[in-house]
């Protein structure tokens, strides 16, 4: 049987390497090690998996099921201009930054099974444990005419 990557002992395995992040802005340095940090608990149906997203609002959050991998996507564009009393800038500043992490969850978990909250900067899914379908082999004959 096929096990999700949940399960292995290594679990940063099956990530297409650390947490991609792109973007400038002053606190980028910063942020970059608490972004997209998981905890993955083991419960009785599933598991829990908590990541945290600082500085991203619902909005900013994206989560996809494709192929057995689900891929959390974070994007946000953060605009600070301050301008005195004539127009001009006394202060601007921008932030624009992406991340995207994704983990193996097995082809038989649909987006249906999966539930997801986000909550104070921290995205909780719920993702239940499911036995892989074992597939019959079937042999196929070819009729032969004449």
């Amino acid at each position: 049987m096929l096990m999700p990557s949940i399960l292995s002992n290594d679990f940063m395995d099956d990530f297409f390497g650390v947490p991609r992040v792109t973007g400038f802005g002053r606190n980028f340095d910063n942020d970059f090690s608490r972004m997209m940090t998981t905890d993955v608990k083991e419960t009785e149906s599933g598991y829990q998996v908590d990541m945290n997203l600082p500085g991203f609002s619902k909005e900013d959050i994206k989560a996809e099921l494709k192929d057995g991998y689900l891929t959390i996507k974070a994007e946000t564009n953060q605009n600070n201009d301050s301008q005195d009393d004539d127009g001009n800038y006394i202060r601007r500043e921008r932030y624009t930054g992406s991340c995207s992490r994704s983990f193996y969850v097995g082809d038989n978990i649909t987006q249906e099974d999966i539930h997801a909250a986000f909550k104070d900067g921290v995205l909780t899914l719920s993702v239940p444990k499911k036995e892989e379908i074992p597939q019959k082999d079937e042999t196929k004959y070819i009729a032969i005419e004449g």
